[in-house]
C-alpha cells in the first residue's frame, strides 16, 4: 500500500482495513480510477473527483463508533437511505452525501452502486 495512505491512517490505524476494502472493491468495479491522498482526505478520481475518504464528523461524537471511516461522494440527485448521514445540494442538481461506515460489509453492492454512480456523474461533467 502507497506509504502516503499509511501516513494519512497513522492517528487512526485500525480504520485502514476499512478503507482497504473500500479501494480494492472501487478498483475492481471502476476502471482506472486515480487516488490521490491529501491533508485531510483520500479522492478518488476519474476525469473529476467522485468519491472521498475522511474523518469528517457527520455525527455526534456519542453517536460515533471507535473505528469508523467517511465515505463522501456526489451524485446528480439525492440518494435517500437511512445508511446515508448527511446530504447536502452544494449547487443545483449536485448532490453530495455523506456516510459514516464501521464495518467492512457496509461496503456492499448498495453502496458500490452509489460510487460507481457518482464515477459516471463525474466523467459526464
Amino acid at each position: 500500500m502507497d506509504e502516503r495512505i499509511l501516513q494519512f491512517f497513522e492517528k487512526k490505524p485500525e480504520a485502514l482495513p476499512l478503507y482497504a476494502e473500500l479501494e480494492e472493491k472501487s478498483r475492481q468495479e471502476i476502471p482506472d480510477v486515480e487516488i490521490r491522498v491529501q491533508k485531510t482526505q483520500i479522492s478518488f478520481y476519474k476525469r473529476h473527483m467522485f468519491a472521498c475518504v475522511s474523518f469528517a464528523r457527520v455525527r455526534k461524537k456519542a453517536d460515533c463508533p471507535d473505528n469508523y471511516i467517511v465515505v463522501t461522494f456526489g451524485l446528480s440527485h439525492r440518494q435517500d437511505s437511512p445508511r446515508i448521514d448527511i446530504a447536502t445540494e452544494p449547487y443545483p442538481n449536485r448532490w453530495t452525501h455523506h456516510m459514516l461506515v464501521a464495518d467492512a460489509a457496509e461496503i456492499d453492492g448498495e453502496m458500490m452502486g452509489w460510487i460507481k454512480e457518482a464515477a459516471e456523474f463525474a466523467a459526464a461533467k
